[in-house]
């Protein structure tokens, strides 16, 4: 399994893009400098009326599929 972690700050009105499908991907920075992209869909559980703010883990499989994503406490 593989594990990436990132800060995303994203404002109201994008985060509606995102989770209304017209926004497909997210490219997001973790810390480290890797560049990581996943579905857009993932980000549906963790948009607030405030957006989208944290910290976030994406996990995948080793071949990059299976990806969940969860906000950090």
């Amino acid at each position: 399994m593989k594990r990436y972690r990132f800060a995303l700050a994203i404002d109201p009105d994008t985060a509606m893009a995102y989770y209304q499908g017209h926004i497909q991907h997210v490219i997001a920075t973790t810390a480290q400098g890797k560049r990581v992209q996943f579905p857009a869909r993932l980000l549906r559980n963790v948009i607030t009326r405030e957006g989208i703010y944290g910290e976030f883990e994406l996990t995948t499989d080793d071949h990059n599929g299976n990806a969940a994503l969860r906000r950090m406490a």
